[in-house]
């Protein structure tokens, strides 16, 4: 067991640690520039570290982890709670410093380099796709003033922009001409980075044994193995899939007492871009399960026979989580019997 428990409140510039002993009598407490952090740390004794997770904090995970001592990202909710006193620095660490060594919390995972970059990679894929979104509702808002509505669907916005605006007949001002040629160009070009980093995906799942491994499920493709793999870090953390379903929030919120189970919807906790992607791909599989008869396409349609489609969706996406999590900690593919 560590000798020291530290909690490292992280900054831009300006760090501030506190630090008790295996009695929790406090041993240290200051503040940190950011040149002087790993000098300090590289001094001490291997120690057990908190770190509230927040942006920077798994470039500081891995070099404390490189240093030798024990690092734990807290999520900041279950920090909040420890804190005494007013919100400063001071307070966050000895806040952090306490809850680091409670059990029941269960830490971030560490991710490495690859792992950041890939995540960065579907971070920015889905804030263009939420940019082109916004812009083609824009556009049709636009030009419904004039009494112009579009068809559904972007390919059929762009059609019907282009038409209007090459047809010198068309009975809109010069400006609002302008404006759509603009904003054409402004989707073009949304489209092209998006199409982009979707190859790069593609690349990287290619050349990664463990995303083709996660493909193998049914309702788990690129997009989602590389997802999978950039945010779970360290499979083995978790005890067991049921553990992995419930950090992604695919398990039932519970509102139980006086020895009666109350179970409501789901907990959403977790990455709700990691969930989402899991719920689509659930949807996918089962819009075609009628063509499959394995086990899992049996007990996929058992489902959707007892319970309605948006319970069974995420009861499947349930399902694909644990399956994940086991092929994540092994060697092994999905086998259909």
């Amino acid at each position: 067991m560590p000798t020291l428990t530290i909690g490292l409140d992280i900054a831009k510039n300006v760090f501030q640690v506190h630090g008790v002993d295996r009695r929790g009598t406090p041993v240290m407490q200051g503040k940190l520039r950011r040149a002087d952090v790993l000098k300090f740390f590289s001094k001490l004794k291997p120690s057990l570290v908190g770190i509230e997770a927040c942006h920077g904090s798994h470039y500081w995970a891995r070099k404390l982890t490189f240093l030798g001592h024990t690092v734990r990202l807290l999520p900041t909710q279950y920090v909040k709670p420890f804190r005494v006193g007013g919100k400063n620095d001071a307070n966050d660490a000895a806040a952090i410093c306490a809850a680091v060594s409670r059990p029941g919390i269960h830490p971030v995972p560490i991710k490495s380099a690859e792992q950041q970059s890939l995540q960065s990679v579907h971070r920015m894929r889905e804030r263009l796709i939420h940019e082109r979104t916004a812009k083609s509702n824009q556009i049709r808002s636009m030009f419904a003033e004039e009494g112009f509505i579009f068809p559904t669907g972007i390919p059929q916005l762009r059609q019907g922009i282009v038409a209007l605006v090459n047809d010198c007949d068309a009975r809109i001002t010069l400006l609002l001409r302008r404006l759509g040629s603009m904003y054409l160009e402004q989707l073009a070009a949304l489209q092209q980075w998006v199409e982009e980093l979707a190859t790069e995906i593609t690349e990287i799942f290619k050349r990664n044994e463990g995303c083709r491994r996660l493909a193998t499920v049914p309702g788990i493709g690129p997009l989602v193995a590389t997802a999978l793999f950039s945010s779970v870090g360290d499979p083995s953390q978790f005890k067991n899939g049921r553990q992995f379903a419930a950090w992604l929030g695919l398990t039932p919120t519970q509102r139980s007492g006086g020895g009666k189970s109350r179970l409501g919807g789901i907990t959403k906790r977790g990455d709700t871009y990691l969930r989402t992607l899991l719920v689509q791909g659930a949807r996918a599989v089962m819009r075609f399960v009628n063509r499959r008869d394995d086990r899992h396409s049996r007990w996929i349609k058992a489902v959707m026979q007892r319970r309605h489609m948006s319970v069974a969706a995420i009861a499947l996406a349930n399902k694909t989580a644990r399956i994940a999590w086991a092929i994540l900690t092994s060697n092994d593919s999905f086998k259909v019997v």
